[in-house]
């Protein structure tokens, strides 16, 4: 039973916040900023910008919360949600906690047993699955994948089995890289989308096979990046390496060429085309070295 003359504790508000244009600003959010008692800003110069643009002038405390300091700062903004504070959560751009500062400052509330809630926001992962042309009715977020080129390889490889449709945010300098990679792990015929610059005045949504994404990407793209891959294929069988020679020689000999016989293979087999090609290279190489 609370004691006289306790305090009840504060609220935790986690508030979507514009990831380009400012007219997509949730209604809530100019009342949470004016009414907040501490603001919790991924960049408070984005913050200045954004209260400007909504006409709003913050009464509460304004603090900076980034990955930098996320560890540091947490513990002090629960203290002043357990003194009865209500604290506003927002980052650059989107809903706090997607690859964005939040995680640990919502567990540390829960676990005090601080309510939480949510003003819902733009989000640039739910709008860039609606405008791929892929399918959304099931879908699973990594994120940014890691720098290093081994590193992202392995993560790729994770999922290169994944029926669901996947989405992934990256840095532009590194998209041609990151693209390249997913059409060597995923196969290059698989389709994707390369959604830029969401909600904003240049963007663009660029859609095709991942290995014609990648030779696009070579020649530099710019804004923020979120892309979109198809789910893998269901295998309903496992073919081996006999099976598929065997079927592209049969597409050979109805007239097609090798390539597109090797491409068609791959895409029943839901195998990447490198297997079908391998396994052909090989069993010609086997053919020329028997006695």
């Amino acid at each position: 039973m609370t004691g006289t003359g306790a305090t009840a504790a504060g609220t935790l508000v986690l508030a979507g916040t514009p990831i380009g244009d400012i007219a997509d600003a949730p209604p809530r959010l100019a009342a949470e900023l004016a009414g907040a008692d501490v603001i919790a800003a991924e960049d408070t110069r984005r913050l200045r910008r954004l209260t400007q643009g909504l006409d709003v002038q913050p009464t509460g405390r304004v603090v900076s919360y980034f990955e930098g300091n996320e560890s540091a700062r947490t513990p002090e903004l629960v203290e002043a949600l357990v003194g009865g504070a209500r604290v506003l959560l927002v980052t650059d751009a989107g809903m706090p906690s997607v690859s964005d500062p939040g995680y640990r400052l919502v567990a540390a509330a829960v676990e005090k047993d601080i309510k939480v809630t949510a003003v819902p926001g733009p989000s640039a992962v739910l709008t860039a699955l609606a405008l791929s042309g892929l399918p959304v009715d099931r879908f699973c977020f990594e994120g940014f994948l890691p720098r290093k080129a081994g590193e992202r390889l392995s993560r790729l490889r994770e999922v290169e089995d994944e029926r669901r449709t996947l989405v992934f945010f990256e840095a532009p300098h590194r998209l041609d890289d990151t693209l390249a990679a997913m059409a060597e792990v995923f196969g290059a015929e698989r389709r994707a989308a390369v959604c830029r610059e969401l909600t904003k005045t240049y963007e663009e949504v660029k859609r095709g096979p991942l290995g014609d994404l990648a030779v696009w990407a070579a020649e530099g793209v710019r804004g923020e990046i979120t892309v979109v891959v198809e789910g893998a294929p269901e295998k309903t069988e496992v073919l081996g390496p006999d099976e598929l020679v065997r079927r592209v020689r049969v597409r050979e000999e109805a007239g097609e060429r090798r390539k597109e016989a090797i491409a068609a293979v791959a895409a029943d087999a839901g195998v990447p085309k490198r297997e079908v090609f391998d396994a052909v290279v090989a069993a010609k190489n086997a053919e020329r070295s028997a006695p």
